[in-house]
């Protein structure tokens, strides 16, 4: 099986369809005011109404209050929730919807006793920052400690892009990876050039 690929911080009609047609899985909106790639319900209304058949739409939260993120259910058709912050089990799963928790790798001692922490969590995202705090950082970190044997989908972030994406798949045999500024000509702004490098490299990496 493939890696899945998920670009996320999308902000425009225009951006999320050319992920979706470069044959990308998923896509992230960003529902966190401190984010340049924040978006409004609005927004997010008008993207997931073009959006064609079988693309994941995920939304990204960090610490948001429980009535934000249930307004946002509401209005918003998404598949998935991810949790960016330093969120409780308990919290994550009284939405009663799929989510997934990133998992902040900086300083982290133990990778598996936290993800047990989240027994409902359907994929723990790895992202190079620490517990707890923000991500989106542009920033790699030693793939040496994704972990390779989890039982559950392990999805990659933090400073991919397509120069190393290759490196990163062959390296670490993640499920999914996600990108952000990687694709980017300018925080939120994509680049459907660089977003099709890294789908041909995806590809590439996949017939080896």
């Amino acid at each position: 099986m493939g890696v899945k690929v998920k670009i996320c911080g999308i902000t425009s009609v225009k951006d999320a369809l050319a992920v979706a047609y470069s044959g990308a899985d998923a896509i992230g909106l960003v529902f966190y005011p401190n984010s340049s790639r924040n978006i409004s319900i609005e927004q997010a209304v008008e993207i997931c109404a073009v959006l064609p058949p079988f693309i994941t739409v995920v939304g990204l939260f960090l610490d948001a209050d429980k009535t934000t993120v249930a307004t946002i259910l509401e209005q918003v058709p998404l598949n998935i929730l991810q949790f960016h912050g330093s969120e409780s089990p308990e919290y994550c799963r009284s939405f009663n919807h799929p989510y997934m928790k990133a998992v902040g790798m900086i300083g982290l001692d133990d990778f598996t006793s936290y993800a047990e922490q989240y027994p409902d969590s359907k994929a723990f995202l790895v992202d190079a920052h620490a517990p707890g705090a923000a991500g989106g950082t542009g920033k790699t970190f030693n793939w040496d400690d994704v972990p390779c044997d989890y039982p559950k989908p392990i999805i990659l972030a933090g400073g991919l892009n397509p120069d190393n994406i290759a490196a990163a798949i062959l390296s670490t045999s993640v499920y999914a990876v996600d990108l952000s500024s990687g694709v980017e000509i300018l925080p939120g702004i994509k680049s459907e050039e660089k977003i099709t490098a890294l789908m041909q490299e995806v590809k590439r990496v996949e017939q080896q």
